[in-house]
C-alpha cells in the first residue's frame, strides 16, 4: 500500500489471493485479527502430511519404472541398492532413501521374488498379465485395422516457465543493467498460480477435432485428477464419441473418473443383509444359514457379468470400445509425447503468467501437433510394446536360468521397511563360493 496508496484494499485482497493461492476471505480475517490484537495466531489445524505416492507424479514414477527395466534389458538383475542409484543419479528424479524408495516400489506393484538360482525386483503377476492382454489385444486391433485413439488428461500452470535459461553472468545488479543498456534477465512468476486442467484424444489423424477441454481449476491440490469427476468426464466423452470413426478403440488410463462401475458389487465391507440382498436381486437362491465368505464366494462368480464401468457402455453403444492402460505404462499412450511438445511451447512463450495468455498458448501448442508428429508419436509407441513384449520374456529367462549367481541375504531383506541403514544388505556369491 506504501508504493501504491491508490490501489484500495478490495483490489489487494484479490492480488493476494491470487498470489498466495488462498481465499479471500481468510486474507480478510487475518487483516482483521491483525489490526484488533497485532498479532497473527496460527490455526488450529493439524498438518495433514502428504504420503510419498502422492509427492511422486505419474511422470516421476514412471521414469522409475523404466529404471527398472532398464536392468532387465540389460540382462541385470534389478536389486533395492542398485535402483536407488540409478534413481538418485538421475537429475530429472527425486532423491530417495532406501525405505523411501522401497516403500514407492511396493506401492507401484513391485515385489522382490526369488526364482530358480536368483533374486530380483519384479513387477506383481497382476501388472504382467494385464500388460500382455493389453499388448495383445491393442496388436490384434491392429491387424484388424480399427482406429485407434489416445486419450489423457494433463494440467497447465499460469507460472511454467523453462527451468533453465541463459543468463549473462557480468550483469550483477539492475543500476549496472541500466547503464549499460542490459537487461537483468529473465522475470520470474512468483508461483505456479492458477491451472488449466486439459483433456483431448488423438489419432495417427492428429488430435480430434473440437475435442478440446480446458476449464480452470478450482482446487489449490497437487494432483489434476482431483478436478476430475465421472460426470464431468462422461459428459465430454459424450460430446467427442461422435467425432471419431466407427469401429474405433480408445486407449485411456484408470484414472477413477475413467472407471465409475455402473453397479457396485458386494464387498468384505457390506453387511451380511446387503450382501444376501444383492445375490437375490440376481436371482440366485441363497440359504441364510451361510457364512459371509460363502456368500462372498457366490458373489465372486456372478462378478464378472456386473462388474461394468459407465463409460464402456456409453462407447459400447457408440460402436465402439475401451482399451485400458496397465498401471504406470504412460509410454504406451501416444497423446503423453503430443502432450509434451504443448506444454514445451506453453513454457517456450509464456510472458505474462496470467491464466487467459496460458490459454491460448495451450491452444497454439495443440495446433502446433500435427498429423506427422503423431504418425511418428504412434511409431515410437508400437516400438515400446515391442520392447515391453520382449522384456518379460527377458525377465523369466534371467530369474529361471541356472547359471546366474545367487542374491543371498546376509542382513536386512529388501522387504524390511522399518529402516533407513544404509549398509550394503545384499553380496554376490558365485557358485564356487
Amino acid at each position: 500500500m506504501i508504493e501504491n496508496p491508490e490501489h484500495k484494499m478490495v483490489h489487494l485482497k484479490k492480488t493476494l489471493s491470487y498470489e498466495l493461492g488462498i481465499g479471500q476471505s481468510t486474507i480478510y480475517n487475518t487483516i482483521l485479527e491483525y489490526q484488533r490484537t497485532k498479532t497473527v495466531s496460527s490455526p488450529n489445524k493439524t498438518k495433514v502430511r502428504k504420503q510419498l505416492t502422492e509427492k511422486v507424479d505419474d511422470f516421476g514414477k514412471y521414469g522409475i519404472r523404466r529404471k527398472v527395466h532398464q536392468f532387465w534389458h540389460d540382462r541385470d538383475t534389478p536389486t533395492l541398492d542398485k535402483i536407488l542409484v540409478s534413481v538418485n543419479e538421475d537429475n530429472g528424479l527425486p532423491n530417495f532413501s532406501r525405505t523411501s524408495l522401497f516403500r514407492l516400489l511396493k506401492s507401484m506393484d513391485f515385489v522382490y521374488m526369488k526364482r530358480g538360482r536368483n533374486s530380483g525386483l519384479i513387477e506383481k503377476s497382476e501388472i504382467i498379465l494385464w500388460r500382455r492382454r493389453y499388448l495383445k489385444d491393442i496388436k490384434r486391433y491392429r491387424e484388424e485395422g480399427r482406429p485407434i485413439y489416445y486419450l489423457d488428461e494433463t494440467w497447465v500452470n499460469a507460472g511454467d516457465v523453462n527451468s533453465k535459461v541463459w543468463v549473462d553472468k557480468t550483469v550483477t545488479s539492475a543500476r549496472v543493467a541500466s547503464s549499460e543498456g542490459l537487461s537483468t534477465g529473465a522475470i520470474n512468476p512468483t508461483g505456479k498460480g492458477k491451472r488449466l486442467i486439459v483433456s483431448h484424444i488423438g489419432s495417427e489423424d492428429g488430435f480430434v477435432p473440437g475435442g478440446l477441454l480446458c476449464f480452470e481449476s478450482k482446487k489449490n491440490t497437487q494432483d489434476y485428477h482431483d478436478e476430475m469427476n465421472g460426470d464431468s468426464f462422461r459428459d465430454w466423452l459424450e460430446g467427442v464419441l461422435p467425432k471419431l470413426k466407427d469401429n474405433a478403440v480408445i486407449v485411456m488410463d484408470n484414472a477413477p473418473y475413467h472407471s465409475v462401475k455402473i453397479e457396485k458389487c458386494p464387498t468384505t465391507n457390506w453387511r451380511k443383509a446387503d450382501i444376501i440382498a444383492w445375490l437375490q436381486s440376481k436371482g440366485e437362491q441363497v440359504d441364510n444359514t451361510m457364512l459371509v465368505v460363502e456368500l462372498l464366494d457366490q458373489v465372486k462368480k456372478l462378478k464378472p457379468l456386473h462388474n461394468n464401468y459407465v463409460i464402456d457402455e456409453l462407447v459400447k453403444t457408440n460402436n465402439k470400445i475401451v482399451l485400458r492402460l496397465p498401471p504406470y505404462h504412460c509410454e504406451l499412450n501416444a497423446i503423453e509425447l503430443a502432450w509434451a511438445i504443448v506444454k514445451k511451447h506453453v513454457k517456450d512463450n509464456n510472458k505474462t503468467f496470467k491464466l487467459q495468455d496460458i490459454k491460448h498458448l495451450l491452444i497454439e501448442g495443440v495446433n502446433k501437433v500435427s498429423p506427422d508428429m503423431w504418425k511418428n508419436f504412434v511409431g515410437h509407441v508400437i516400438k515400446e510394446e515391442e520392447k515391453a513384449w520382449s522384456l518379460d520374456n527377458v525377465v523369466e529367462d534371467l530369474m529361471s536360468a541356472e547359471n546366474q549367481p545367487c542374491v543371498l541375504t546376509i542382513g536386512q531383506s529388501d522387504t524390511d521397511d522399518d529402516s533407513d541403514d544404509d549398509d550394503e544388505d545384499f553380496r554376490y556369491l558365485s557358485d564356487t563360493d
